[in-house]
């Protein structure tokens, strides 16, 4: 395997760990509990639509706002690296720290919305801090137009599986239930709290070279 497949492999595992699909879809049937088929699949459609739209300004903008801001790439990556890991325990220990989903208060506010789509599903569920942080700490590494497309393209491939599984919520809850959908999100955070550690020694050496 060439590293540059192995480079988008792991920026696939790394959206995939952060955005987390599976786990998103008993939370969006909770959200859309009570809205028939049709509605539903526009609220989905919307929601990961929006969430596009924000990964792809801060894809396009991230070095420039790093930059801008006077904060070097190694300082970033341990900031980046030390938020990814908080996520990764809140999903070891199934905690809801509002690092990326929606706090008790912020779901409360939600019920009385007709509209779900952009919050809080679009953020902070999908394009949540975790995932946001994830796509700076990837672009700033990234040296080619061609690793950039790549990273894209990695994106839109979990963006996709996360519509497939909105659009098909009840047969997924069905078949998987809430503990199946826990015990994934937590063997998740096992592997993000690891990369996470990886980013932060990566600062780390690269602050002190």
């Amino acid at each position: 395997m060439s590293p540059e497949i192995e480079q988008l492999l792991k920026y696939f595992i790394l959206f995939f760990v952060v955005i987390e699909p599976i786990s998103l879809v008993p939370m969006f049937g909770a959200l859309t509990r009570g809205l028939d088929a049709a509605a539903r699949r526009r609220t989905a459609f919307k929601a990961v639509a929006i969430s596009t739209v924000i990964f792809l300004a801060f894809a396009l903008t991230g070095s420039w706002l790093l930059s801008s801001l006077g904060i070097s790439v190694s300082a970033f990556k341990i900031a980046g690296g030390l938020l990814l890991f908080l996520l990764a325990v809140d999903m070891v220990f199934a905690r809801d720290s509002g690092v990326r989903s929606a706090t008790v208060r912020e779901q409360e506010e939600a019920r009385f919305r007709q509209d779900v789509s952009v919050f809080p599903v679009a953020f902070p569920l999908i394009a949540g801090p975790g995932a946001l942080a994830t796509v700076l700490l990837i672009v700033v590494d990234i040296d080619s137009m061609v690793m950039f497309a790549g990273m894209l393209g990695v994106l839109a491939l979990v963006l996709l599986i996360t519509i497939a599984l909105l659009l098909l919520t009840t047969p997924v809850m069905r078949i998987m239930g809430v503990t199946g959908g826990n015990v994934i999100s937590r063997l998740a955070g096992v592997v993000l709290a690891a990369l996470a550690a990886q980013y932060v020694l990566d600062g780390v050496l690269e602050s002190l070279a």
